[in-house]
């Protein structure tokens, strides 16, 4: 048989995978641009994106027999682009703050209903007020939607009309926008309203394992026959397809995910969304995003402190400081703070404080975020353990220390690129490839790691931590 191929569009670059019927990957990969117009502002230039990912699609595809296409994306993310595909505004990023004064203001009469509807909680990380933005700054824009002349959607939908030419996405992304309804299944009229958005703009809302259209891109028609958002597609990717099983994504944030099977489950901080539709069947998680985490790494690279993100592991070995904290809260603190308005500190700082000292409080505050969403997983759930994967769970002294502050055993995969094959397995199984008692073969362990560290230390730790935490919160507001 041929293969699949897995688009994977993520926050900083994108990948083009193979995956065969054993699960086995080959990945390509390329950066594109961030743009940053304002502090607090991030963009991204969706034709580009859209470009490179081409480009790597076809630098891995040449010379084998495509399948199918699944397609995974960085969520949030939102495009509004006309009827020829061209888009009248950058992609405005998950991470961008532009709308969080609007959102604080929503949130005091909205907050409930919004919770309530979507499992989301009232926060400019979401897609609702980013295209309100742009439909209310863009000359033109809010007229031209009115009539029907522009299409708007996260970064799949983008992808989906620009292979296929359908105005499409799957209950996974729609549930991450504040206008999906996650009871009924169906965009909310009261939200839109709300947002002031006319439904025309939004795309139809098609099971996650299902054909969205087809392309010709590899000189011959290939169906796109699944879609999930990145944090979806890496639950699936990791075979949590039983409730109750959990999965910590390690990349620019880091973002939690426990599948609480066909219950809608609710958690005073944490978001309720979909995790997949496949057959009409729908499969919820309860999810804790993380905002900056591999980002901190990124930024202590731009400063000079960190040269690469291989030597951060010997860097954090030779530390001797464990009083020094890391809140790396660049645009606000997310699960379970919901905070905008934190700010990044580093408090412990003495006069013998070196980079290695910063580098392992940048490695660990990581950890301890991740911790933060699992007690709140916690009071829902019984946790035995946590798959793992994304560019800084490969780092050993952090998966040891991820053991060591949360008492929960840590297993890493010997595939990473988990993102990928979960949408690969979605497509595949659309395709009849695979059916879902046929995955949980197709995941193997790598690498277990077990806490090592005595719980009086743990506890220790973790309340210097919250009290850090506790310095950071507000500091924007004024």
């Amino acid at each position: 048989m041929g293969k699949i191929l897995a688009l994977d569009e993520g926050t900083t670059n994108v990948k083009a995978s193979l995956i065969d019927e054993n699960g086995n990957i080959i990945t390509h990969s390329k950066e594109f641009r961030q743009i940053y117009p304002k502090p607090g502002w991030v963009e991204h230039e969706p034709e580009e994106i859209f470009r490179t990912q081409i480009e790597v699609a076809r630098e891995i595809a040449k010379d084998e027999k495509i399948e199918a296409i699944g397609i995974t994306n960085q969520r949030e993310t939102i495009v509004i682009w006309d009827k020829e595909g061209k888009p009248i505004y950058n992609a405005i990023v998950w991470q961008c703050r532009r709308t969080a004064d609007m959102m604080e203001e929503i949130k005091k009469e909205y907050g409930e209903m919004i919770r309530e509807k979507t499992g989301l909680i009232a926060d400019a990380y979401f897609s609702a007020s980013k295209i309100k933005w742009i439909l209310d700054n863009v000359p033109r824009a809010r007229e031209r939607a009115e009539n029907g002349e522009l299409m708007a959607g996260t970064i799949d939908s983008y992808l989906i009309y620009k292979l296929t030419g359908e105005h499409l996405t799957d209950p996974s992304n729609a549930s991450r926008t504040m206008l999906f309804n996650i009871k009924n299944g169906e965009w909310d009229d009261e939200l839109l309203e709300l947002f002031n958005i006319p439904q025309g703009i939004l795309p139809e809302v098609k099971d996650s394992s299902d054909v969205f259209g087809y392309t010709k891109l590899f000189g011959r028609e290939v169906p796109v026959a699944g879609v999930l958002g990145d944090q979806q597609a890496a639950l699936f990717g990791q075979v949590c397809i039983s409730p109750g099983m959990l999965k910590v994504t390690y990349g620019t944030g880091n973002f939690l995910l426990a599948n609480t099977g066909n219950d809608a489950m609710y958690s005073k901080n944490l978001l309720t969304t979909i995790a997949w539709r496949i057959r009409g069947e729908t499969t919820y998680a309860l999810e804790g995003s993380v905002f900056i985490t591999g980002a901190a790494l990124k930024w202590l690279k731009k400063l000079g402190i960190l040269k690469n993100y291989e030597e951060s592991k010997n860097m954090a070995k030779n530390s001797k400081d464990r009083d020094l904290f890391f809140v790396p809260a660049f645009s606000g603190l997310g699960s379970p703070y919901w905070d905008p308005y934190a700010r990044g500190l580093l408090i412990g700082i003495t006069r013998s404080t070196g980079k290695e000292d910063i580098v392992r409080a940048a490695l660990e505050s990581i950890a301890y975020q991740t911790r933060d969403v699992v007690e709140e997983m916690k009071k829902s759930m019984d946790i035995k353990e946590i798959r793992v994967d994304g560019g800084a769970s490969k780092n050993n002294y952090l998966m040891q220390f991820q053991a060591d502050i949360l008492g929960i055993p840590i297993l890493r995969p010997k595939i990473q690129e988990t993102t990928s094959l979960g949408a690969a397995f979605i497509a595949g199984i659309t395709m009849g490839i695979w059916k879902m008692k046929d995955l949980p073969r197709l995941w193997k362990e790598d690498e277990r790691f077990e806490s090592k560290m005595d719980e009086g230390e743990r506890e220790k730790l973790y309340g210097k931590w919250k009290d850090a935490v506790a310095r950071a919160l507000g500091w924007a507001k004024g």
